[in-house]
């Protein structure tokens, strides 16, 4: 293992992960404004709104999260872990929280589902912020009690703390998606934080069983989980979109019908700007499109791995296991998108990351990064330093 890792950290440090992720950040944005461009305007048409409505929105969404990320860029690790009179971590998990209750008691009904605070200027989706946060929390905790969690993984339970009021209001709001990552990044960290394999296995087999049955007893969540199972069985109910889908990478091939020659665009596939971005993609781009998209969410992730593995053989492990849980998170979404617009996985209300139309999926990505990039920065010096065990 720890020769493959030298490989692959070599690998890259030749590319310099800074170079890569910063490009191809900026490559899948460049794509995702242009296809959102194309699978937007029949929506924005048949509601009599400005053809460009969403590019413009997501241009916007793109500017401010690229303006937070600097943001936070600019500060200093040591103000996240440095204990001080205010526990960073904590005042990030009750901010999510509180968000979380006034998206509840406030929030927005759109298609269902209570998952939206209107904020005046824009919709807030406070799911997004709890996925970067309980990356946080998590990291934090598994350092602390690292001990504890190596010689008995049950000590663990006591993250439910945290987890279970979050998990709550978004099964509330019902986002199930969302506590799907949560919990599934939860999971990934305790494993790689070195928790002993045999518990570990029960801990994951109780996992999938109560997903499973969580998943079972809600109607609407049962009738996706058969619907996946045979796309073309009912096509004008469960099936719709998923059929629909299917039929658009079928129409794509390899190279797609050309850039906005879509016919699943023209109000077959609803809102296919958001959740099946890349369903119009595949028919507009073809197969060729799809790969090159999901070939830069791939070197994102593998980016971000590089810099949390470096900060890892420095042992600064705080910085190591929060920067490889958004590479989780990034990584689930991406797997769980792209397996439902394929047929592969149910359907579910996930965005492609920095790719699909989602104005709080993308501020909170873009802040994920900036925080990447100062890892990156400061890593090295930190080492110098000698204050890795603070970090």
């Amino acid at each position: 293992m720890s020769q493959f890792s030298d490989k692959f950290l070599g690998f890259f440090d030749k590319l310099n992960p800074r170079t890569v992720l910063l490009t191809s950040l900026s490559l899948i944005i460049c794509i995702s404004l242009l296809m959102i461009a194309s699978a937007s305007i029949p929506f924005s048409a048949a509601r009599d709104l400005a053809s460009l409505r969403f590019f413009w929105y997501q241009l916007a969404y793109v500017v401010i999260g690229t303006m937070i990320a600097m943001v936070v860029y600019r500060i200093p690790l040591r103000v996240y872990y440095q204990r001080t009179h205010i526990n960073v971590v904590f005042l990030m998990w009750a901010t999510a929280f509180g968000l979380l209750i006034l998206t509840a008691v406030f929030g927005d009904v759109i298609n269902g589902s209570r998952r939206w605070l209107d904020l005046g200027i824009f919709n807030l989706q406070a799911g997004e912020v709890a996925k970067a946060v309980m990356v946080f929390v998590t990291a934090d905790y598994v350092v602390r009690r690292s001990a504890e969690l190596r010689s008995n993984v049950f000590t663990g339970v006591r993250l439910l703390v945290w987890y279970l009021p979050v998990g709550g209001l978004l099964l509330f709001q019902p986002d199930f998606g969302t506590v799907l990552v949560l919990f599934a990044t939860l999971i990934v960290i305790i494993f790689v934080s070195g928790a002993p394999a045999l518990q570990y296995a029960w801990i994951l087999f109780m996992a999938i069983v109560l997903g499973g049955i969580a998943a079972w007893l809600e109607p609407y969540r049962r009738e996706r989980i058969l619907s996946f199972t045979d796309a073309f069985d009912d096509i004008q109910g469960s099936d719709f979109q998923l059929a629909r889908s299917l039929i658009a990478y079928g129409r794509g091939q390899l190279s797609g019908v050309g850039y906005g020659d879509s016919v699943q665009k023209l109000s077959h596939l609803p809102e296919a700007h958001t959740d099946f971005l890349l369903a119009i993609t595949g028919e507009e781009l073809g197969f060729l499109g799809v790969a090159t998209v999901l070939f830069l969410e791939m070197l994102i992730i593998l980016s971000i791995m590089v810099i949390s593995l470096r900060a890892l053989k420095r042992r600064q492990l705080r910085l190591s296991y929060t920067i490889f849980g958004f590479a989780v998170v990034i990584f689930g979404q991406v797997i769980i998108n792209a397996g439902m617009t394929m047929g592969l996985a149910p359907t579910k209300g996930l965005t492609m990351p920095f790719f699909s139309f989602g104005g709080s999926s993308m501020v909170v990505l873009l802040i994920m990064i900036g925080f990447v990039l100062r890892v990156d920065k400061e890593s090295l010096e930190i080492h110098n330093q000698r204050l890795n065990d603070k970090y």
